[in-house]
């Protein structure tokens, strides 16, 4: 069966590649096979479920290059979990009673989607496979493909999804600001609070990135332009433990010889220790549709914050979160190239009805694939044995 309409939409967090990759579908369909309708349904999966799209007319076909230069979504984002229908129904997606899914399912098939391109997280694409899945189940046959986006770079077994490089970037270029507060007050602590729920790719990518800017400014160390000022003193991600009676010693001591503690921490740190805490102290942990604890509410840069401050003498604390300014940047050139080639992927299996979710397979030494919908999870763990992450906690003297 011939395709003749494709579907586009973005679902999740932001990350710096969605508009892109949407101009990208719209340039690569529009040059291989220009007669292929394209329409784009509006805020992900809410627009699938209330039969909310536009159609790609021919002046949006001439200018896809535009979307490039943007971060965000040019069609909308939603966090909307299928499965939830009492939540479905309470934002007033579904009727009481209806089933998410299927509603979907079915509305995909009215408007005669032959290939759904979905650009995503792990949640994003899998719900993507189980619509495919009930709607071949009722005679309908429509291919997935997806795109892999989170910044935190945690999709098995996807060697590099979309986005992250770029957010490493910017979470180093947010921090080359927030770093000067150093100066604002005797005795500082600052914590830096970067995205990375599970995995600690990102904070370590955006160390290594901060430090490699770090050595190459120009200080003047008599008027108080350190570069140890300047540096980090600790680097705490969620796949390892932190002794923490360890870490109070060691950063007192940095305190002490500087003035001013610098810390990098994902948001995932700790997170264990911190949910035993607010239970045993009664509080709800608040979670969001798909179950994941809002840890924005939570807010780990705070409880570090207060954990550590009065035990190394800081006289002020300031909290910073680099991960709305970070993910929501329009891509970098590398991305832009990754992009382009996953898109070009993504464009040939569709065109073959082939579903799955395009990126490098870490079981395939990184190869550029279309891998299977069930080989596809989140909650990849950052492989901390890397040399490079050897190097940065010998670097900064944090074992």
């Amino acid at each position: 069966m011939s395709v003749r309409r494709v579907g586009i939409l973005t679902a999740g967090g932001l990350a710096p590649c969605l508009s892109a990759a949407i101009g990208c579908f719209i340039r690569r369909y529009t040059s291989v096979a220009p007669e292929i309708e394209i329409i784009c349904y509006r805020h992900g999966y809410a627009g699938v479920l209330k039969r909310d799209f536009f159609v790609v007319d021919s002046g949006m076909r001439d200018v896809a290059d535009r979307f490039f230069a943007f971060g965000g979504s040019a069609i909308g984002n939603s966090r909307v979990r299928l499965a939830n229908a009492e939540d479905c129904a309470r934002r007033g997606l579904v009727k009481a009673g209806e089933d998410p899914q299927v509603v979907a399912a079915e509305n995909l098939a009215k408007d005669g989607v032959d290939v759904l391109h979905t650009i995503g997280g792990d949640d994003t694409n899998t719900v993507a496979a189980q619509l495919s899945a009930l709607l071949s189940n009722g005679g309908y046959n429509m291919a997935v493909v997806g795109l892999p986006k989170t910044i935190d770079n945690d999709i098995m077994p996807i060697a590099q999804s979309l986005g992250a490089e770029t957010a490493a970037r910017e979470t180093a270029h947010f921090f080359t600001h927030i770093v000067n507060e150093c100066t604002t007050s005797p005795r500082m602590l600052i914590i830096h609070e970067i995205m990375g729920r599970n995995c600690g790719w990102l904070n370590v990518a955006s160390a290594i990135r901060y430090r490699n800017w770090l050595s190459q400014q120009k200080f003047v160390a008599p008027a108080g332009l350190d570069s140890q000022r300047w540096d980090i003193h600790g680097v705490y991600i969620p796949e390892i433990e932190i002794d923490m009676q360890k870490e109070v010693e060691r950063l007192r001591a940095v305190m002490e010889r500087l003035g001013n503690v610098n810390l990098f921490v994902s948001e995932g740190a700790c997170l264990g220790t911190i949910l035993k805490e607010l239970e045993r102290e009664g509080q709800e942990v608040p979670r969001d549709a798909f179950g994941h604890v809002k840890l924005d509410i939570v807010n780990p840069g705070k409880w570090f914050g207060e954990k550590l401050a009065s035990r190394i003498c800081a006289e002020k604390i300031l909290v910073q979160k680099s991960g709305y300014f970070a993910r929501s940047a329009p891509p970098c050139d590398e991305d832009l190239r990754l992009i382009h080639a996953f898109v070009d992927l993504a464009v040939d299996a569709g065109l073959e009805k082939r579903s799955g979710v395009i990126g490098g397979d870490c079981e395939l030494g990184g190869v550029l694939s279309c891998i299977a919908f069930d080989r596809i999870c989140g909650g990849k763990a950052f492989n901390c044995s890397e040399p490079s992450c050897r190097k940065l906690f010998a670097d900064i003297g944090q074992s």
